[in-house]
């Protein structure tokens, strides 16, 4: 299986410190980010991998060369212009024919990828959302009521969401609602689906998920021994 993690963004979340690394780059304990997600396919017997750059791309390029250093073929793109999210994927249509996966390059997890792609495979779709819940801590009160009584009052309730992970399992056909050369986002092609009545399939991940690109996941991140307690692998994803 292929995999295609993105790192085009500019990180702004994590400013200063994106303004000379690009967020994949940033250290998680004595590795980059990029590193720890890379070593990760890899021991999920990922081997081939494109990286989709654009901001400071040159830097991204440098560190990971063409994958050598850990037994993976590593392509690029380069965006001229900012395509969004799902606009990269355009770029490598003809590279992508088979069931592949897609990974912002600032996540961390310890989902069973082995899991994930096999849910993906049964309900035979276009697209599997890895998920998981965060609370959103709401600054108000919040009031439920009925015809003008309120019936509950809750004071700054912290409310349960299922959220994307910022990784996909993705079928090629999915490639017929991408528009090439134009700026895409996942939201575009979710709206997109919806509309045209395409199912959209969820695997929901109770276990741990950080997105580096939050200052509160990055701190998160560095009391965490990525190589040894986390990011763990059970078997290698059938090709």
């Amino acid at each position: 299986m292929k995999a295609v993690i993105q790192c085009g963004g500019k990180g702004t979340r994590l400013r200063p410190y994106t303004s000379v690394l690009p967020k994949p780059l940033m250290p998680i304990g004595s590795r980059p980010v990029l590193e720890l997600l890379l070593k990760w396919l890899r021991r999920n017997g990922i081997r081939e991998v494109f990286v989709t750059t654009g901001y400071l791309g040159h830097l991204i390029r440098s560190f990971c060369g063409d994958g050598e250093q850990w037994n993976m073929k590593i392509t690029y793109t380069q965006e001229v212009e900012p395509l969004g999210t799902i606009g990269p994927l355009s770029l490598l249509r003809d590279q992508l024919d088979s069931p592949f996966l897609v990974l912002n390059g600032d996540v961390l997890t310890d989902l069973s990828l082995n899991q994930f792609v096999g849910c993906h495979r049964e309900h035979g779709g276009l697209v599997t959302i890895a998920t998981a819940t965060r609370s959103i801590k709401m600054d108000f009160g919040v009031i439920e009521e009925d015809g003008g009584k309120v019936m509950r009052f809750r004071e700054k309730p912290a409310l349960p969401h299922l959220v994307s992970m910022g990784l996909y399992c993705m079928d090629p056909r999915v490639f017929e609602f991408i528009p090439t050369g134009v700026p895409y986002g996942f939201d575009d092609l979710m709206f997109q689906m919806l509309e045209d009545g395409t199912p959209v399939h969820v695997f929901k991940h109770d276990g741990v998920w950080l997105d580096i690109g939050r200052v509160e996941d990055f701190h998160k991140a560095q009391d965490i021994a990525w190589d040894e307690q986390s990011l763990v692998v059970e078997h290698p994803v059938a090709a």
